[in-house]
């Protein structure tokens, strides 16, 4: 038999369950109310999805080049909707691939990217002391150096290979990240909870994992969309100098064989447009979200 505290204890535990989730509704009634923000994750999702089914629909055939069964460089077409290359592969096919090392090394980077520079960033912001100036001098040694330089050079000296590029994004762009977390740190530091976790007896590791990170992370989840916009086009720079794997598709591969192979004296347009719409099409959704992203959790930095 139901009782009278039964039926209350089961209303209370139903109120209090939707309230979970109402932070995740504000967010997403917040970014909803942004469209710029919903029309970078529209474009996003778009990318993606086409990247993830690609091998469905996309043989291995269709990208070698010696089973190339098309005209070379013969402009779009119903066939060839956006052309081929010299060897006669079709472009919209080797772009719609491309998309899958390109999004999958600059994820990666990026993750990589916000582990270093979280670690960085939490360690010299809540030990400050010697600690804090050892670790920022590295640094401000790191921001100090040509980014694109040093990562040109580390790529060249590992090697050609997706490995050695999503190494050197990692390592010429995590200072940015270290610099942020550490400012976002000490602000979280100097709060109430914080000292009162130190007077309770919490050690440095319960302090930074269970007090300090859940208040930086939502700063880490900005600048790791912001970030993957920027190790993109560091990706596409590389693979277009042919730092990256030869045997690959890419969208910086696929600019660096349209330059070899003469696309611009030929006015084969259609060969060079496609990868590099993509590359714009692909960072600005990254950025349109991340700044959305970060205007719903900072409402203060829409109005700057």
């Amino acid at each position: 038999m139901t009782t009278a505290a039964d039926t209350a204890d089961t209303a209370r535990a139903g109120a209090t369950a939707p309230s979970r989730l109402a932070p995740l509704r504000r967010f997403a009634r917040g970014y909803a109310a942004r469209p710029g923000g919903v029309a970078g994750l529209a474009v996003l999702v778009v990318m993606i999805a086409a990247a993830l089914a690609a091998p469905a629909f996309i043989h291995p055939s269709d990208l070698d080049v010696i089973n190339a069964s098309g005209p070379s460089l013969a402009p779009p077409s119903l066939r060839y909707p956006l052309g081929t290359d010299q060897p006669g592969r079709s472009v919209l096919l080797l772009t719609i691939w491309g998309a899958r090392p390109s999004l999958a090394i600059g994820v990666i980077a990026t993750v990589c990217t916000i582990a270093i520079g979280a670690v960085f960033g939490l360690l010299a912001g809540h030990f400050g002391g010697i600690v804090g100036r050892v670790l920022m001098a590295v640094t401000d040694w790191f921001l100090a150096l040509p980014q694109i330089v040093l990562a040109i050079s580390l790529a060249a000296v590992l090697g050609q290979g997706d490995a050695s590029i999503t190494i050197a994004i990692a390592v010429t762009t995590w200072p940015q990240t270290a610099r942020i977390v550490r400012a976002q740190t000490l602000a979280v530091e100097a709060r109430p909870f914080v000292e009162r976790a130190h007077a309770l007896g919490a050690g440095h590791r319960q302090v930074m994992i269970r007090q300090v990170l859940p208040n930086v992370m939502p700063l880490i989840l900005v600048s790791s969309t912001l970030t993957v916009s920027g190790a993109i086009l560091t990706e596409t720079t590389l693979q277009f100098l042919g730092l990256g794997n030869p045997t690959d598709v890419s969208w910086g591969g696929m600019l660096n064989q349209a330059i070899e192979q003469g696309a611009v004296s030929d006015g084969a347009w259609w060969y060079l447009l496609p990868p590099g719409i993509a590359i714009l099409l692909v960072v600005l959704g990254f950025t349109l979200t991340g700044r959305a992203i970060e205007n719903v959790l900072n409402p203060r930095a829409g109005t700057r």
